[in-house]
């Protein structure tokens, strides 16, 4: 599948019709979804036949992109229901299936299948603080193979080091730095729209070894 074909799909979803602020839902936009998993595919071939699990699925965005990139199987993983719900129909809408299950990723006890590549678009911690790298932690515990993260651009140095020495990452790299694209959501907000730098990370766990936690 084509870049363009595939953000085209991304851009026909659903997304949060009453986002919860406490849980930082932001929807993850076709064009930073669609480069993301693109990349993953092409650039590393860590998508098509792979078990591939979507952290904090949100309305599945990035899960959905996993599937019609040809994912032997994708988990869509979130606490809220009502996200969960629009992430199922928008899935049965383009006829994928997709496992959607309802937990807290940082409560998450995984005896399903291994897992080879986690995706996810995590909260930036603007709520409480370190919430992106709660959820790198345990994504770098689930994958077997790499993790694909965004995360602010200004927490750069950060990022690395707690993947490194904190969480056992073989290796930390920013594949790109993107504009993420935030519309006005909440009544806090002022601006019709906001462009935040974020980067999109690959970490690779230090062992391939098969893992549960």
């Amino acid at each position: 599948m084509k870049l363009k074909e595939l953000e085209g799909h991304l851009g026909s979803l659903d997304q949060f019709s009453n986002p919860k602020i406490e849980l930082e839902q932001y929807p993850t936009g076709p064009h930073i979804a669609s480069r993301m998993l693109f990349t993953a595919e092409n650039s590393f071939g860590d998508v098509s036949n792979k078990v591939v699990a979507d952290f904090g699925c949100g309305c599945g965005t990035l899960g959905i992109a996993a599937a019609l990139l040809s994912a032997e199987h994708v988990f869509g993983i979130d606490i809220d229901p009502e996200s969960l719900e629009i992430a199922s129909l928008n899935a049965e809408e383009l006829e994928l299936d997709i496992d959607f299950i309802q937990s807290n990723v940082l409560d998450l006890v995984w005896r399903g299948p291994i897992v080879d590549t986690v995706i996810m678009n995590p909260p930036f911690g603007t709520r409480k603080k370190g919430a992106d790298l709660d959820f790198l932690s345990v994504a770098l515990k689930v994958a077997s193979q790499a993790v694909y993260s965004l995360h602010k651009t200004s927490t750069r140095d950060h990022v690395k080091r707690s993947a490194l020495r904190d969480f056992n990452a073989r290796s930390a790299e920013v594949i790109c730095e993107l504009r993420y694209d935030v519309p006005k959501l909440y009544k806090f907000h002022k601006k019709k729209e906001v462009d935040i730098a974020v980067d999109l990370w690959r970490f690779v766990p230090a062992s391939h070894q098969s893992r549960s936690i």
